[in-house]
């Protein structure tokens, strides 16, 4: 089952996202999260089977330019996530389209996305989903 995630259920998606995404702490991911949940621009979508939630998706609007696009806003899939279990079961391929349709009721003609140059496993997904692939970029840092 597929539903939108509240201030309720948001833990348990940090908890997942923080797998995802390494470099952040819990209790961080729980208070951008909640900013998502409550915007007008976001959204989360959770997968729960048999009462326990086992992926999610996160949706935003960008109105930024974003690669290879050429309207705005364009719905942006931030993040997706399905616990390792459960994966090659098309979950993933729910949540996104998911996504797509609350991109597309929000007033989005394109949709896009984005994942680490190494990421194999994120690439091959995104590929299977009917994306094309705009770009590839390396990106830098400094101290100053």
């Amino acid at each position: 089952m597929i539903y939108k995630a509240t201030k309720k259920n948001v833990h348990h998606v940090a908890e997942m996202a923080s797998i995802m995404w390494k470099n952040h702490d819990i209790e961080n991911l729980v208070k951008e999260l909640e900013t998502v949940i409550t915007s007008e621009d976001g959204v989360i979508y959770i997968y729960s089977e048999d009462a326990q939630i086992i992926g999610f998706a996160q949706c935003q609007l960008r109105h930024d330019y974003v690669e290879g696009t050429h309207s705005s806003p364009v719905g942006y899939l931030e993040g997706i996530f399905v616990k390792e279990d459960y994966r090659k079961r098309g979950i993933a391929k729910k949540l996104l389209q998911a996504c797509e349709q609350w991109s597309k009721e929000k007033g989005c003609t394109e949709f896009a996305s984005d994942c680490e140059i190494t990421n194999e496993q994120s690439l091959k997904f995104h590929l299977k989903a009917d994306f094309s692939e705009a770009n590839r970029i390396i990106c830098f840092t400094k101290k100053l």
